[in-house]
């Protein structure tokens, strides 16, 4: 939430030299609104909307009425008195309701014309394939739901789960939920450290984990995690193990038992929990560059319509349709747009454990040829990997049933979505569809929607439900195309409600520019509205009094044809204050050279300007990223100037 852009300076794609003068280049061209992608003829035709205005104005001008009818698609024990109470940051929805978040996932579809109906299709890395209609995982959760009732698990409760991506992971949210307990995921991968940190910060009781994960052909031994995350920590009571491999680990019959011989036997129906709409439904820790990780609150009933609506919305999501969210349960992304949303929905959900180029880069397109993939959620760095590797893979196999590819987690690169378009979404039959959230949103918040046009370096407009602004240091709005600091105004039904032990901490984000929920991104929005999200305000570069964004030169070096993928950030400058440098992946088949560096900054100058031309550019095997696959560029920052990395608890390598 650091510093914002000054009003009146340069944002993206309009980086000025030092003689003032704007450079022009087909690059340059997709960073403005000259090249626009109008709706795909065979996507308007079947979405859902077919005029985001019209669906905008409606939620703008009667909210109250606009959200009453969208949850009175659910089934409520009570109904509310009042659709929204207070102001944000104390908002509270559908006050008086009663529900409990599971009835609307499971039980309306399992007792109803969806009983057969696929819910849940999961693929291992290894091919290993688990199928669950509606019923079976109704079944399922109901087992392991009184497996924990059985250990004295009740409503309020905290329960820590810390599993891959299975089943039985999503299995074990839905059973808590079920319960009233509030669930704590925590990403199967965090080291001991951070996940001791987590089972202390919410007095978790209980601890559900798993003996290993499987990613990229290796097992990581999760168990032996939690024995050292839980060691002396006598708040935890006992640590459930899904055992998957053979022969079975041995446990500690003291504090230890088996996933399947606690709920194996259990029965395959429990009562939900009756939950009043403000009570919690779970917590999820995000952590930053700074500071103790934050445990971020959300309810049963906001929660449920919020994220059952915007996954409605921005995946156009169908009857027919086979889901396939890349994610994990670990993040928000796994929460609203994995699990909830989609299952609120009676949507089919495809998950897969273990990475999209394991056991080989085509691995995804067979996986969407062999089960019939409709729509794709991703993040852009998963884009840039399919590029690494070459548009062989996904020309190889029948991608027919795509129907929408949706982005999200950082800013989608115009080279990136120009590549999707013609070697995934089948020379624009596809749309692909930029978005934009964060854990705190909880669900998709700004983005472009298949009635809409897209436009290349561009996340899209605010969701219906949302205003959006882009606002200088003191309040007031930027002139379009200059940066400024994105803000949220009002409130949302599936927004977080507090910070776990800490409202101060979840104050402050209201009191950077108030009344306004500071999101701590920088942006610009065009003449239309259109928004681009630059990166974190941290990620923008003041080069010689310009601010440049880091994302904006890596656009720039990943459009060149050898460049796989580009990581930037500034170092102090005596003369400029900052400069710049890259560091740069390579496509396969690509060799490093002093020619290939001097051609990439030669690039770079021709298509941003010499002002935002790197100063120096290292050639690197890899870049150091979130689990999610975002970039940590304070990371590649800290290192180069010998300074400490801060909170690494997400770091994949």
């Amino acid at each position: 939430m650091a510093s914002q852009s000054e009003s009146g300076q340069q944002g993206i794609g309009v980086a000025n030299d030092a003689a003032g003068a704007t450079p022009s280049s087909d690059f340059q061209r997709l960073l403005t609104t000259e090249v626009r992608f109008p709706p795909s003829p065979e996507a308007l035709v079947a979405a859902d909307v077919k005029d985001y205005q019209v669906l905008y104005d409606e939620a703008k001008s009667n909210p109250e009425a606009f959200w009453d009818k969208i949850a009175r698609e659910f089934t409520w024990i009570k109904p509310w008195n009042s659709v929204f109470e207070g102001q944000a940051p104390g908002a509270r929805w559908f006050v008086g309701g009663q529900l409990n978040i599971t009835s609307n996932c499971l039980d309306r579809h399992a007792h109803g014309s969806r009983a057969h109906k696929t819910a849940l299709l999961w693929v291992g890395e290894d091919g290993e394939e688990r199928i669950y209609s509606f019923s079976e995982l109704l079944a399922l959760t109901c087992q392991i739901a009184n497996g924990l009732k059985s250990l004295g698990v009740k409503k309020g409760d905290r329960v820590c789960i810390y599993m891959p991506l299975t089943p039985e992971g999503i299995a074990t949210m839905l059973a808590c939920a079920r319960l009233g307990a509030i669930h704590s995921v925590v990403y199967a991968g965090l080291g001991s450290g951070a996940l001791r940190a987590r089972i202390e910060d919410a007095q978790a009781r209980i601890v559900v984990t798993t003996d290993v994960g499987y990613r990229r052909g290796k097992t990581t031994p999760l168990k032996t995690i939690v024995d050292e995350a839980v060691k002396g920590l006598d708040i935890v009571e006992k640590v459930v193990v899904h055992r998957r491999e053979r022969p079975a680990i041995s446990l500690d019959a003291s504090r230890e038992v088996d996933l399947y011989d606690l709920c194996g036997n259990q029965p395959t129906t429990c009562s939900a929990e009756v939950m009043e709409s403000e009570d919690p439904l779970f917590m999820l820790y995000t952590s930053g560059s700074t500071g103790a990780p934050k445990g971020c609150v959300y309810v049963h009933g906001g929660y449920m319509v919020g994220t059952a609506y915007y996954s409605k919305l921005a995946f156009d999501i169908k009857e027919d349709d086979v889901y396939w969210c890349m994610s994990d349960i670990g993040w928000i992304v796994g929460h609203s747009t994995m699990v909830y949303g989609p299952l609120a929905n009676g949507t089919t959900i495809l998950v897969r454990e273990g990475s999209p180029d394991t056991p080989n880069p085509g691995v995804a397109w067979e996986i969407v040829e062999k089960y019939g993939v409709t729509k794709i959620f991703t993040a852009p760095t998963a884009i840039r990997m399919f590029m690494k590797f070459g548009p062989d893979y996904p020309r190889a196999h029948k991608l027919d049933s795509l129907r929408l590819i949706v982005c999200a987690g950082e800013p989608l690169n115009p080279e990136a979505l120009l590549w999707a378009r013609e070697h995934i979404g089948g020379n624009g039959r596809v749309p692909i569809c930029d978005n934009w959230w964060q854990t705190e949103t909880a669900g998709p918040t700004i983005g472009t929607l298949v009635c809409m046009e897209a436009r290349p370096g561009r996340a899209g407009k605010p969701l219906p439900g949302y205003t959006a602004k882009v606002l200088d240091r003191t309040g007031q709005p930027v002139q379009p195309n200059q940066g400024g600091l994105l803000v949220l105004e009002g409130a949302w039904p599936q927004m977080f409600r507090t910070i776990w032990g800490n409202e101060a901490r979840y104050l402050e984000y209201w009191q950077i520019l108030p009344p306004y929920y500071t999101v701590g991104d920088v942006a610009t929005v065009d003449d239309d509205g259109y928004i681009s999200v630059l990166g974190r305000s941290d990620d923008v570069m003041n080069v010689a009094g310009h601010r440049i964004s880091t994302s904006d030169v890596e656009s720039a070096l990943i459009s060149y044809p050898a460049v796989a993928e580009a990581g930037v950030i500034s170092k102090p400058d005596p003369i400029k204050g900052e400069a710049i440098k890259a560091f740069v992946t390579l496509k396969v088949g690509q060799s490093p050279s002093d020619e290939l560096k001097a051609r990439l900054i030669e690039h770079v100058r021709h298509e941003l300007g010499p002002i935002a031309t790197p100063s120096e550019l290292d050639f690197v095997a890899g870049l150091p990223k979130t689990r999610s696959g975002k970039i940590m560029r304070r990371v590649l920052k800290a290192r180069e100037l010998g300074v400490e990395t801060g909170d690494l608890t997400t770091i994949e390598e």
